[in-house]
Parts: structure tokens; C-alpha cells; sequence
């Protein structure tokens, strides 16, 4: 597996695991195979993954179990990184949940469900519109986490969902040791933001790395995964992992075999011509 990063004092592989999809259709509800979802947690961190993404609102609180089953008591050195600040509906809607009570509970409910002290990692996701970030102060509830941080309960925090000037804001407040936000090989909106993070030395963990429920088809990255001999989505994972430094992978799967697929990616080689093709792939979404 290629190279590492820093994530807050610990270095993680570059190509983690991601949790969500474990949980049940639309990530609501237990998991259609239970034994098969334990086995894929048991198969990444045999494989070398030791950077797992989650949240307690997936499923909701399905996931930080399926890991504890699987994986507790945790190996050396695997980083487990969960997300609050949302909660789950009744109708499987996904709401904001960043009141101090919600988010005081929220880490207590990680902790338990995933059977920790402390929990390594904590991004509080942003929720101020129904699509994809939006200004709005975030000192309130990063206030409550940089408390719970100096009880012991949190070891370092992050921001998910979140603008540049929301990044500025909460680095006011508290470290900020890493930024999940929407991007990929289609989605490049954040493009400056991750040069300037990379320069900081803070990992940037894109969500929807593969395009998410509406994965990414673009006749480039197709013709550039067949002359590679490469899924469509190796390739997507390769341009990600050679976009810059700092970028940290959580792909997620309930397949071993997708698992395999998603963790070879990591030795695929892009040429600089490839790269340059590959750049096109965004404007041609921008342009359609």
C-alpha cells in the first residue's frame, strides 16, 4: 500500500476503509449480511488498513458495533475516526444535530458503541443546507468539542462538510488535524483548498471519493481504466492518491472482493500524460 500521512500524531496508510456502507439500504438499519460485513472489516485491517471512517449515525449506531465485533480488542495502531454533529429520522432522513446535548451524547454513544476510552478522531460534520457545505459559525459547537478534548474523551478533531472560511474559523478555536469534504476526479471544487491544507501538513479524507450514490462515469476515466487494465475506479482512486500529499482514502465497500479491488489501487501507476487526460474528466462534468 502507498506511503503515509499524518493524522493527528499518528501516521495512517493513505488507503483507509470506509464504514457507511456496512449499514443497511441507505445506510439505515442493520446490514443485509451481517457475517459477511464483519468479515470485510476483518479482511481490511488483515490487508493493512489501519485507518477506519465512521459514525454512529449510520445505521444508526450499526456500524461502531459491526466494528467492535469485528475488530475489538483494536491492533496497534489502528486509527478509528468517527464524525457527529447529524442524527438520523424516523423516515431515514438525515438531520443537524450540533446542540451541546446532542453533541455531548453523540461522543458518549461513540464511545460506548465502539468500546473506547477516548476516541481518536472526531469530525464534526456541518450541516447548515441539505447539499454540500454552507457559511455559518461553527464556534459553538467545536467550543463543546475542544471541552470534551480537554476531558479526555477526545484525542484530536476535524471538520467535515465545511468552507474554507469555517476551516479558518474553527482553527481559532482548536487544532484542526483534518478536513473531510466532497471531491473527487468529477468534483473538484476544492482544488485550492487541499494545496493549502497539504502545505499545513492537515489530511484531507474526501468523502464520495468514488462519486458516492451516483457513481462516477465519465468516457475518459472509462478508456483510461481500459488501457490501464483497471477498473474505472482503481483509476479514480490512483488520480486521487497522486493529487497531493495529504490525501487520506476511505473508500467503503460490504464486498471483500470490491475491498481487494479498492486497496490495489494504491500500486496502479498514472503517467503524466494519463494524469492530463484525467483532467478532463471535471470539465467535461462542468461542461455537460
Amino acid at each position: 500500500m502507498t506511503g503515509e500521512f499524518a493524522l493527528g500524531d499518528r501516521n495512517v496508510r493513505r488507503l483507509g476503509y470506509g464504514a457507511m456502507q456496512l449499514a443497511g439500504r441507505g445506510v439505515f438499519g442493520p446490514p443485509k449480511d451481517r457475517d459477511a460485513a464483519v468479515a470485510v472489516l476483518r479482511e481490511a485491517v488483515a490487508s493493512g488498513v489501519n485507518h477506519i471512517d465512521t459514525s454512529d449515525y449510520y445505521g444508526p449506531h450499526v456500524t461502531n458495533r459491526l466494528i467492535r465485533e469485528a475488530l475489538h480488542p483494536y491492533p496497534d495502531g489502528l486509527v478509528i475516526v468517527t464524525k457527529i454533529g447529524a442524527r438520523r429520522g424516523a423516515d431515514r432522513s438525515w438531520l443537524p444535530a450540533f446542540s451541546r446535548d446532542d453533541l455531548v451524547q453523540a461522543v458518549h454513544d461513540n464511545l460506548r458503541n465502539l468500546g473506547l476510552d477516548a476516541l481518536e478522531v472526531v469530525n464534526f460534520r456541518a450541516m447548515f443546507s441539505d447539499h454540500g457545505p454552507a457559511e455559518g459559525s461553527i464556534e459553538a459547537p467545536l467550543t463543546v468539542l475542544a471541552e470534551l478534548q480537554r476531558q479526555g474523551l477526545i484525542r484530536h478533531i476535524g471538520l467535515s462538510n465545511v468552507t474554507p472560511a469555517q476551516i479558518e474559523e474553527g482553527r481559532r478555536i482548536c487544532e484542526i488535524v483534518c478536513v473531510q469534504n466532497h471531491y473527487n476526479l468529477a468534483h473538484r471544487a476544492d482544488d485550492a483548498l487541499i494545496d493549502n491544507l497539504a502545505a499545513d501538513g492537515v489530511a484531507y479524507a474526501p468523502f464520495f471519493p468514488l462519486g458516492g450514490f451516483t457513481p462516477l462515469q465519465s468516457s475518459i476515466l472509462s478508456g483510461v481504466a481500459q488501457n490501464l487494465g483497471a477498473s474505472p475506479m482503481q483509476v479514480a482512486l490512483a488520480w486521487l492518491l497522486r493529487r497531493a500529499p495529504n490525501i487520506l482514502l476511505i473508500p467503503g465497500t460490504s464486498s471483500i472482493a470490491h475491498l481487494r479491488e479498492n486497496l490495489a489501487a494504491a500500486e496502479l501507476e498514472l503517467s503524466d500524460e494519463t494524469l492530463s487526460a484525467l483532467d478532463g474528466v471535471a470539465a467535461s462534468v462542468g461542461s455537460s
